[in-house]
């Protein structure tokens, strides 16, 4: 049953709430250090985090605890401090193809249909 919420859906969705905030943290410092090359390589990181959750859990719930935690650790670590500081400072156009390209590839994730997902049927129709 695909629609249920189990004991292993629900650990399986905080599992990857975590990998989706290591995923995000790993991001955010790549990005920055080899620019064009470390953008490709977080969101390589994001669309394995995505696609894996999707195929593990069998729905698009997979993809949203990855989606949830990568998405909290990008704000947690982009929001300026009280002492008007950042956490980690962002330094151009790739962290915004980052959350951009991010979004891209969790919306394909959890809309893909999978050979899975169809029922499968050995009978073919004959005229």
């Amino acid at each position: 049953m695909t629609g249920t919420l189990t004991a292993g859906r629900i650990a399986g969705c905080l599992g990857l709430l975590v990998l989706g905030v290591l995923t995000g943290l790993a991001g955010w410092l790549v990005v920055d250090l080899w620019f064009p090359g470390g953008l490709l390589l977080a969101l390589a990181a994001l669309f394995g985090l995505f696609l894996g959750g999707r195929i593990a859990l069998g729905t698009g719930l997979g993809v949203g605890g990855g989606v949830l935690g990568w998405f909290l650790s990008y704000v947690m670590l982009g929001v300026p401090r009280p002492e008007g500081d950042f956490l980690l400072s962002s330094s151009g156009i790739g962290m915004y193809a980052y959350l951009l390209g991010g979004a891209v590839l969790a919306v394909m994730c959890a809309t893909v249909t999978l050979p899975a997902d169809r029922p499968v049927s050995a009978a073919r129709s004959v005229k």
